[in-house]
């Protein structure tokens, strides 16, 4: 016989914005400008000199497509770190148009979704992105969470907390959201 498990959320619902989001970069082997766009997307940066070296990246270096495509997913890691979603739903579009295969783009795309309270939109691009592939999949199941809790749906977000907390052991942020929820088993 199968229990069934119900979920409550524990006080104020979680931080529905990118703040409390998490993105995923990608990094860009070489010199320039590629990589200090790479490098400042990939420890959290959000100033505008990063997102200038992103465009001057995109503007003037010769870059592969996969390069190219990957420079676009962290100029709109940085944007959506300064709440511009829509510049940053722009360069995920980019990045997919090149390379339609990387995860990272979908599963930022859904982040912005995430952030304007978008919730069902930010579902669905994640899930596409998970089932391309990611270089940090955790990341794509705690903005999961966090779109499913706006959604309502609790046993959900629970259970994508519940992973992203498997796959990173050491992050805090899931075991945070984890700790609001009470299983209750009748």
């Amino acid at each position: 016989m199968m229990r069934m498990i119900s979920f409550v959320a524990l006080g104020a619902a979680a931080l529905m914005s990118i703040a409390g989001a998490a993105a995923a970069s990608n990094l860009v082997i070489g010199s320039g400008s590629a990589q200090e766009c790479s490098d400042a997307a990939l420890k959290g940066r959000t100033d505008g000199r990063a997102v200038l070296a992103c465009t001057t990246a995109l503007q003037v270096e010769t870059l592969n497509f996969r390069d190219r495509a990957r420079t676009y997913v962290n100029r709109g890691v940085l944007q959506m770190r300064q709440r511009q979603f829509g510049a940053a739903r722009a360069d995920f579009d980019q990045a997919s148009t090149i390379d339609p295969s990387l995860g990272e783009a979908y599963v930022n795309r859904g982040a912005t979704f995430v952030g304007e309270d978008r919730y069902r939109e930010g579902v669905e691009q994640i899930d596409k992105g998970l089932a391309l592939g990611v270089k940090d999949p955790e990341k794509a199941f705690f903005n999961r969470g966090l779109a499913n809790e706006g959604l309502g749906d609790l046993n959900a977000a629970y259970r994508d907390y519940n992973r992203a907390s498997e796959l990173a052991p050491d992050w805090l942020a899931p075991k945070t959201e984890l700790a609001r929820f009470t299983v209750k088993r009748p």
